[in-house]
């Protein structure tokens, strides 16, 4: 695992598991007083990170990072609340989570159409596309075929040790990466739907203070 931590001098950490595939580079639009810690490539689940500063810690967990978060989030101290963001704990379960035919499409990601895919898959319109194109991550496509593998590994694993509790769930109205009406029957009141968005929803938001306010 690696992680980026933005240090604002604050007395209380956001915790954001990251979705797969990404790094800090996409989220650099969000603008925080709070202290930051942005986790992403799970190829590993080792994290050395001293939290006793902290007294108060928010979790934020996008897409992957939502099953991430189920199997970790126990290990860090002094959760306040933890909130799931288009995804789902039970991250490759075919009615729940992500769906085989999906998968094959992530894995049919190369240099030729990751372009198509982050248009149809991630954004909601031409304008977000181009935003997400200049705040794209640097990793390799490697990078994220290998993580994608070892998420498949580590979910055939770890499933029985899932915490699937979260205190509540955003999603995208128009996600085409975990159905809107799996996410509902999972989530139900706890559920916020996002409209008219894709699976990337962060150019809605100015702070990752303001997902957790929402």
């Amino acid at each position: 695992m690696q992680y980026f931590f933005q240090d604002n001098g604050a007395k209380d950490l956001i915790v954001f598991f990251a979705g797969w595939g990404c790094d800090e580079n996409q989220f650099v639009n969000l603008h925080d007083v709070k202290d930051v810690l942005i986790l992403y490539d799970y190829q590993d689940l080792n994290l050395n990170f001293d939290f006793k500063r902290y007294a108060n810690v928010e979790v934020i967990a996008y897409s992957a990072g939502v099953f991430v978060a189920a199997l970790m989030a126990d290990k860090i101290p002094n959760i306040r609340r933890k909130v799931a963001v288009c995804g789902n704990p039970y991250l490759f379960d075919e009615k729940l989570g992500i769906s085989q035919a999906t998968i094959q499409v992530f894995k049919d990601i190369n240099l030729d159409n990751y372009l198509d895919f982050r248009r149809q898959y991630m954004t909601f319109d031409n304008e977000e596309f181009e935003k997400y194109n200049k705040l794209q991550s640097l990793r390799t496509v490697e990078s994220c075929a290998d993580e994608l593998a070892a998420l498949q590994k580590l979910y055939a694993l770890k499933k029985a040790q899932i915490n699937p509790q979260f205190d509540k769930a955003i999603v995208a109205e128009n996600d085409l990466i975990f159905r809107l009406e799996a996410q509902r029957e999972f989530y139900q009141d706890k559920l916020q739907v996002i409209p008219q968005a894709r699976h990337h929803i962060f150019f809605r938001f100015n702070s990752f203070e303001d997902i957790l306010k929402l």
